[in-house]
């Protein structure tokens, strides 16, 4: 069962980002966020393959919030969503997908 739960957690955050997006763009991206921070959680990356670790560190450098402020309490993730552009948005999207796409086969690879 290695990395059933990061699947699930990839998974709803690629699910989060798919069409349409009921709570707004940015709520979605924001909601993707904290699924993949709550998947990723304590983590061990030196476990994972070359791809899996490039893809997560392209996925914290959209997820940091470094330098964000959130004066109306909004929450940085949705500050930071919203300051992306179309194509970091595509960016993100692929780099979940490609996510999603390699826990999944890892964790049915142990099955």
């Amino acid at each position: 069962m290695k990395y059933s739960y990061q699947a699930e957690k990839l998974a709803r955050a690629r699910s989060a980002l798919m069409l349409p997006h009921p709570i707004g763009e940015a709520a979605s991206i924001a909601s993707a966020f904290h699924e993949c921070h709550v998947g990723l959680h304590q983590l061990d990356r030196s476990q994972l393959d070359d791809n899996a670790r490039d893809w997560l560190a392209k996925l914290d450098r959209f997820m940091d919030t470094s330098g964000l402020a959130d004066p109306y309490s909004q929450g940085l993730w949705q500050i930071k969503a919203e300051t992306l552009t179309e194509s970091e948005q595509s960016d993100l999207s692929r780099i979940i997908d490609e996510l999603a796409h390699w826990f999944d086969g890892e964790f049915h690879d142990d099955l």
